[in-house]
């Protein structure tokens, strides 16, 4: 632990006083005390600290009164409450100004040191999370001066390349238009080819279906036929002879 982590105890008990000054500094921690409210608040003014711990029952100013000042003033510095008269109105009070937690008498090394140890942590992670929002801020505002840059650059591009895209248009138009003309001709001539072969495929196909039937007719009407042919001729013959001689 560094000397650096400056402790505030607000007690008009020596007893405490000296209790936090050994517990702490054993640790590291370098350790301011004040007999009364007014005294800390002083001393606040002048030095920065870490952490506040500090006694409810004082003579003039009361350990509520302190905390809510501390608070006021600069809400990034945790206050802890020490008291041996703890009640449900002065804990909500406390919550209500904002301390990060309470410590009952009679108090213990350990617990002295690890009420240090979360307060300092609390106090860490308060001054990290203005710097994490500067952080993400910067990092957004590169990427939208990036966007904008590469935005910029597009357009430069595109107006460089916008005469040649136009040349290239004219010189190759012509030879785009006849290869339409030539290939929508191709693709007349190969539909009338294939139309003929298909007429003809389907042409021998109806005569081979029908042959069966053509020659089944053939073979019921052949004789009538012949007879019709018989009659005919006779008939003929008949008005041959029949005529004048």
């Amino acid at each position: 632990m560094s000397a650096l982590r400056k402790v505030l105890v607000v007690d008009d008990d020596p007893v405490i006083r000296k209790s936090f000054d050994r517990v702490l500094s054993a640790r590291g921690y370098a350790v301011i005390t004040a007999e009364s409210g007014q005294e800390a608040l002083n001393k606040l003014s002048r030095e920065d600290y870490d952490v506040v711990f500090t006694d409810i029952r004082m003579p003039g100013m009361n350990g509520l009164e302190v905390a809510e000042r501390v608070k006021a003033s600069q809400p990034w510095l945790p206050v802890v409450i020490v008291t041996g008269y703890g009640t449900e109105a002065n804990e909500a009070r406390a919550e209500a100004a904002g301390v990060c937690g309470f410590l009952r008498k009679p108090l213990s090394p350990e617990l002295i040191e690890y009420s240090a140890r979360q307060a300092v942590r609390e106090r860490d992670t308060a001054a990290a999370l203005p710097e994490a929002s500067v952080a993400i801020e910067a990092g957004a505002a590169l990427q939208s001066v990036a966007a904008g840059r590469d935005g910029v650059l597009k357009n430069i591009a595109l107006f460089i390349a916008a005469p040649f895209v136009g040349l290239a248009y004219l010189l190759v138009f012509p030879f785009v238009g006849l290869g339409m003309i030539v290939w929508m001709g191709a693709t007349a001539v190969a539909k009338r080819k294939l139309a003929r072969k298909f007429g003809l495929v389907a042409k021998n196909v109806g005569l081979v279906i029908a042959s069966p039937f053509m020659g089944l007719a053939y073979v019921l009407l052949f004789p009538f036929i012949g007879l019709a042919l018989l009659a005919w001729m006779g008939v003929r013959a008949l008005v041959k002879r029949s005529g004048p001689e």
